[in-house]
């Protein structure tokens, strides 16, 4: 009998299938059991490179399934919760793809069904493995920008028409708009390198005439030394910096995306030593004087790599590691994204209570 991790994974938009299921076919010791879609063409497609997992029409499929061990939960973010308690109320472990819901309440259930149920719960935040993230945290460790005082991070887009494959997102939904897509994975970096805020101010808003839902922010989270600046648009045809870093030291400034999304987008399969490796022309640049020294060139990035996700994810089923990323943080996450509305919608600063917080 296979010891391996039987995984199931609902849904195989752009999430399932460049996020999940190549990591799943190619980590050791998960194995790729089942896949839901309705979508024909997707199930030829799945069939192609995955010959021996089954397609299954709904989530249903999976969950109902008593050999699948894991459940991974990709669908549209109004069904995050729906999936992802059925699943745990089965009895298995379960990752859902950010946003983690689309309020507290959900996220705050689901923690305490996983508790009781005695399974692993946790959320996909995968920019914690960009070459850009890793690169951040290194430097934020190694203390040789000095004391941080201002972090900027973007995701600047240029796109002046509806989408015409993932409408949903662009409805007026629970848990639609940029700021739940993309918003929450520069609040996960934020939390992940500096913690909770003590304050959030927020603008949230439209910025094409046919927008049903937020296509732009500016979200700023207020620390005791710093300020932590978010920002997305999707009218940017000049993208700026992805991460600006100003330290009492020194300061550090990178433009370009992670490589993984791309590659993964085009088919390669997430294998060898040289994945995620980015090319020099994308490294950041720093200029930084540490104890006399001064340094000023370009900072060779750290290589971007998901796998070291879904290997975690592994050992924390087998009860060998903790979750790199624990639900309580995605929580955190949905209570920033709330306050951070609030902030938008009554044009002020919004102090975070200890209430509002869960302790990492």
């Amino acid at each position: 009998m296979s010891t391996n991790i039987r995984t199931g994974i609902i849904g195989y938009g752009l999430s399932g299938r460049v996020f999940h299921a190549p990591f799943i076919d190619i980590v050791e010791g998960f194995e790729l059991t089942k896949i839901s879609t309705s979508s024909p063409e997707k199930e030829a497609f799945i069939e192609e490179r995955y010959p021996i997992t089954a397609v299954v029409p709904s989530g249903k499929g999976i969950i109902d399934d008593p050999e699948i061990d894991l459940v991974i939960v990709t669908s549209p973010n109004t069904d995050h919760f729906r999936w992802a308690r059925e699943s745990l109320l089965a009895g298995k472990h379960t990752v859902v793809e950010k946003p983690f819901t689309v309020n507290t309440e959900e996220a705050s259930e689901l923690i305490e069904i996983a508790k009781r149920q005695k399974k692993i719960l946790t959320v996909y935040h995968n920019r914690r493995f960009t070459s850009d993230s890793k690169t951040v945290k290194k430097l934020l460790d190694s203390g040789l920008l000095g004391q941080i005082t201002e972090y900027e991070a973007h995701f600047d887009r240029y796109r002046t028409d509806p989408r015409p494959n993932q409408a949903w997102r662009e409805q007026p939904l629970p848990g639609s708009g940029i700021f739940y897509d993309l918003g929450s994975h520069l609040i996960d970096q934020a939390l992940w390198f500096f913690g909770m805020p003590e304050a959030v101010t927020a603008e949230i808003n439209t910025q094409r005439p046919w927008a049903k839902t937020d296509d732009h922010f500016d979200v700023r989270l207020h620390y005791p030394t710093l300020t932590a600046t978010l920002k997305s648009g999707m009218i940017c045809r000049i993208p700026g910096a992805t991460c600006i870093l100003h330290g009492t030291h020194g300061s550090f400034v990178k433009h370009g995306l992670d490589v993984q999304e791309s590659s993964l987008d085009g088919g390669a399969k997430p294998e060898g030593t040289d994945w995620g490796r980015e090319p020099e022309d994308l490294w950041g640049h720093i200029s930084a004087e540490y104890k006399g020294v001064k340094i000023r060139g370009k900072l060779e990035s750290e290589p971007g790599d998901y796998r070291e996700y879904f290997i975690n994810l592994r050992d924390a089923i087998n009860g060998i590691a903790s979750p790199a990323v624990k639900p309580e943080e995605a929580l955190n996450v949905m209570r920033i994204i709330e306050l951070a509305f609030r902030s938008s919608r009554e044009r002020r600063t919004v102090t975070i209570q200890p209430s509002d917080s869960t302790q990492r």
